[in-house]
Formats: structure tokens, C-alpha cells, sequence
């Protein structure tokens, strides 16, 4: 009982905060007609938009990465995987998840925060001199395998329960 709850609870987080962060997209686009409207019409481009397209973008796509998880929506090859039973499936599962997954989402949140305290300890600005930008890009990074290792315990404890034997990719 303690073992679904704590899944639930780490597949809950990520689904709250993937729902919230999907609507970024609209500022993106609404960021990118807002460009080509004073770009093409106006014949004023701004400086400072495409830094801050590139930030929301950045929160849109790398925070969505644990969320995707949770869904089975990243690229796998299963030409050869798919015909496995699944027993050696969930072998396969647990021994990537062990081998790669963990240790790329650990050295990930590690590289990621040291950079993110740098940025923010030295102040650093996007290359136009906006403030802010930077920092929080590269905040994002650490904050992206924070919930990538969530998600990853949560998928792995899954594999290991027999209820969810059947579900391996």
C-alpha cells in the first residue's frame, strides 16, 4: 500500500506540474506572432525577443521530459525489444534504467546545479545584457532531472510489481 501511494504521489507531481507547463506553448507562439508582427509589419524588431522565446521554450520542452516519461511518449527502437516476452522485458527495463537512465539523470542534476549557482552567483545575462534569462535556463536543467529521477524511481518501482509486469515497454 505504501509502495502505490508513493507512486501515485511521484507520477502526481509530474502530471500537475506537466499539465500546468504545457500551456507555456501559448506564450511561445504568442511571443513568436508578437516578433513577426513588429518584425514584418511594423518594421520593428525587438532585441530582447528571441532570448525570451528561448526561455519559455526551454521550460516548455526540457520540464516536459519527466511528464513525457510518465506517458511512454519518448523514442524507443522496438524493433528488436518488441519481441521479448515480457519477463526479459522488465529485465531489459530495470538494467537500462540502472545502467544509463539513473547515472545520466544523476551527473545531469549535478553538472546542472553547479551551473545554475554559478549563473546566478555572477549575475550572468543573455548576450544582449537582459538579466534573469540566463539564470533561470539554466535553472531549469537541474529542475528538468530532479523530476526525471522522480519519475524514473516511480517507473522503476513500477516494473518491479507484479501488477505492473505487463505494462513494460
Amino acid at each position: 500500500m505504501y509502495i502505490q501511494s508513493l507512486i501515485k504521489i511521484l507520477d502526481d507531481i509530474n502530471e500537475w506540474i506537466g499539465q500546468g507547463i504545457a500551456w507555456l506553448i501559448w506564450v511561445v507562439m504568442g511571443l513568436c506572432v508578437f516578433e513577426v508582427i513588429t518584425r514584418r509589419l511594423l518594421g520593428a524588431p525587438n532585441i530582447w525577443n528571441m532570448d525570451v522565446t528561448s526561455l519559455f521554450y526551454a521550460i516548455h520542452f526540457m520540464i516536459l521530459a519527466a511528464y513525457t516519461l510518465k506517458h511512454n511518449g519518448h523514442v524507443s527502437v522496438d524493433i528488436v525489444y518488441e519481441k521479448f516476452r515480457p519477463e526479459i522485458k522488465v529485465l531489459l527495463k530495470l538494467f537500462t534504467f540502472l545502467i544509463f537512465f539513473f547515472p545520466f539523470v544523476i551527473v545531469l542534476l549535478y553538472v546542472g546545479f553547479n551551473s545554475a549557482v554559478s549563473s546566478w552567483q555572477f549575475k550572468e545575462r543573455t548576450s544582449i545584457g537582459l538579466p534573469l534569462i540566463t539564470p533561470i535556463m539554466k535553472t531549469i536543467t537541474p529542475a528538468t532531472a530532479f523530476l526525471l529521477l522522480i519519475q524514473g524511481i516511480g517507473e522503476f518501482i513500477k516494473s518491479l510489481l507484479p501488477s505492473h509486469k505487463g505494462g513494460a515497454r
